[in-house]
């Protein structure tokens, strides 16, 4: 896109990227990276002269939210009575309500119920960004989007991260699209049991278990994990695997062998998986909406977006109130220690959070 965008070669593209050859701004103007160089006064300028706007006048600005919460306005207002339902699924999925950046069995199974019970509904667009999560939660919600296929056609839209339980809810589309840089597959699944049998030896902390049965009391974290527990769950772990591989084989049209040789863990580029069978078009939300309304039969519709906890047009009617917004308590941590760290803090919390065996990525993929 910057390629073609700038008239620029992907080789000279390559070049300034391994020779930093773009690292101040005269550089920039130098390589065509950008047009011209300037304070901010003169970038006012700029579009004084494009506006055809005396130098001394002012001219009218938005802020980009206010401007994007009103074109969802707009888009909300316009078109006939059909629409495309947008349910967003970002963040890991787990069971409960779930929230803006995490993917709940209730608002994500209320959302396609609703989606699909809809008359004015002509299709549902998936857009995913999830790393997975519980296993459960994602075979649940993986139901609920067979039910909503019988009803209207369903088309899912990678952003960038759509692996194991992510690509577990993706798998049975009607079409998948991806970004180019999107990671996807990751169809695996795993297990995790804390044990605190040396740690509480070495702090002299002492257990007693009593139980009526070998198996009664279940896995004890003050125990060491005997061979016949660790079967049991391995034996779980092994049956979702195949579930996972099957539901991607029947949804993708593969057969189980073919899905198995490009499964067992491994993550795919958008690019890759497109051409293994994992997606079938690269392309962003709107592709994904333009041909969800094509299955639906539409020429002339709306969006809604699902699920909703604060909606933007929410947003957009209390900023007309003149009521301002209060920070929240993770907006204000984002602050202190940057965006990167706080989504590690995150992924550290929630894995004290995680329950039962898990279709999720164990790492985290940076791309710089």
């Amino acid at each position: 896109e910057i390629s073609e965008s700038r008239k620029i070669s992907v080789d000279s593209l390559n070049s300034i990227a391994d020779n930093l050859s773009a690292r101040n701004a005269q550089m920039a103007k130098d390589v065509k990276l950008v047009d011209k160089v300037g304070y901010i006064d003169q970038y006012h300028d700029g579009i004084r002269k494009a506006l055809k706007v005396k130098k001394d006048e002012e001219f009218n600005t938005i802020d980009i939210l206010d401007y994007v919460q009103t074109a969802e306005l707009a888009n909300i207002l316009k078109g006939g009575d059909d629409t495309i339902a947008i349910i967003y699924a970002q963040g890991e999925i787990t069971g409960g309500e779930g929230g803006l950046n995490v993917i709940g069995e209730e608002a994500m199974r209320k959302s396609l119920k609703e989606a699909r019970d809809d008359s004015k509904v002509k299709a549902i667009v998936l857009r995913i960004d999830s790393p997975g999560g519980s296993a459960l939660t994602s075979e649940l919600i993986w139901r609920d989007i067979e039910l909503a296929k019988k009803k209207k056609p369903v088309v899912v839209s990678m952003g960038n991260l759509a692996a194991s339980g992510g690509y577990y809810i993706a798998c049975n589309a009607n079409r998948i699209f991806a970004e180019p840089n999107t990671i996807t597959g990751s169809i695996g699944v795993f297990g995790m049991l804390p044990n605190l049998t040396q740690l509480s030896k070495n702090i002299g902390i002492n257990t007693v278990q009593v139980s009526t049965h070998k198996n009664s009391a279940g896995y004890s974290v003050f125990a060491p994990l005997e061979d016949h527990t660790r079967e049991i769950i391995q034996e779980s772990v092994e049956n979702i695997y195949t579930t996972f591989v099957n539901r991607v084989a029947t949804g993708r049209k593969m057969t189980f062998e073919q899905v198995d040789a490009i499964a067992q863990g491994r993550v795919w580029a958008g690019t890759d998986a497109a051409k293994n069978g994992l997606v079938d078009e690269i392309g962003g939300l709107d592709a994904a909406i333009k041909y969800a309304a094509k299955l639906g039969k539409t020429n002339s519709y709306s969006t809604q977006n699902y699920p909703e906890f604060d909606t933007s047009l929410e947003k957009y009617f209390a900023g007309m109130s003149g009521l301002p917004f209060a920070k929240t308590k993770e907006e204000f941590i984002k602050e202190e220690v940057g965006e990167e760290n706080y989504r590690l803090i995150e992924r550290i919390r929630r894995v004290s959070e995680l329950r039962g065996t898990q279709v999720m990525m164990p790492y985290e993929i940076i791309i710089r």
